[in-house]
This record gives C-alpha cells, sequence and structure tokens, in this order.
C-alpha cells in the first residue's frame, strides 16, 4: 500500500534530482535510498541467507581466525 508523503528539499536538490532522475521517478528513488535505513522486517531473513552460504561462512571463517592473532599486539 502506497502513502502520500509531503517533504520540504532545497531547490538544487529539487533540480538535480529532476535532472538526474527523472520527473516520474522521483519517488521511487528515495524510496530505494532510505528502505535500507527503516526497514528491518527482512533483517532476520537476510542473515539466515548468509549463514545457508557454506562457501562463504568458510570465507568468514578463515578470515576471522587469521585476524584474532593481531588483537593481541593491539595498545589498548
Amino acid at each position: 500500500m502506497l502513502k502520500k508523503l509531503t517533504i520540504t528539499i532545497d531547490e538544487d536538490v529539487y533540480a538535480g534530482l529532476y535532472a538526474v532522475v527523472g520527473p516520474r521517478h522521483i519517488s521511487r528513488f528515495i524510496e530505494d535510498l532510505v528502505r535500507p535505513h527503516v526497514t528491518f522486517h527482512d533483517l532476520a531473513a537476510a542473515y539466515q541467507q548468509m549463514a545457508e552460504d557454506e562457501e562463504r561462512e568458510a570465507e568468514a571463517l578463515e578470515w576471522t581466525e587469521a585476524t584474532v592473532g593481531d588483537v593481541g599486539d593491539a595498545a589498548w
């Protein structure tokens, strides 16, 4: 369901949006930029999908194991 939102922005920003994105695409452009910062319901599914990627998990484990020794040399 779509909701209408009225925002106020500087005229230079609007002119840039109009020129770069196009007059009929500004809402979608802004929504695509904002969505990852305000919607979290897919986060658990994304983490689950990453965890199921065995190759990625193996690479991550290898990386963490290789860097864990670096912490001991850190000066706090």
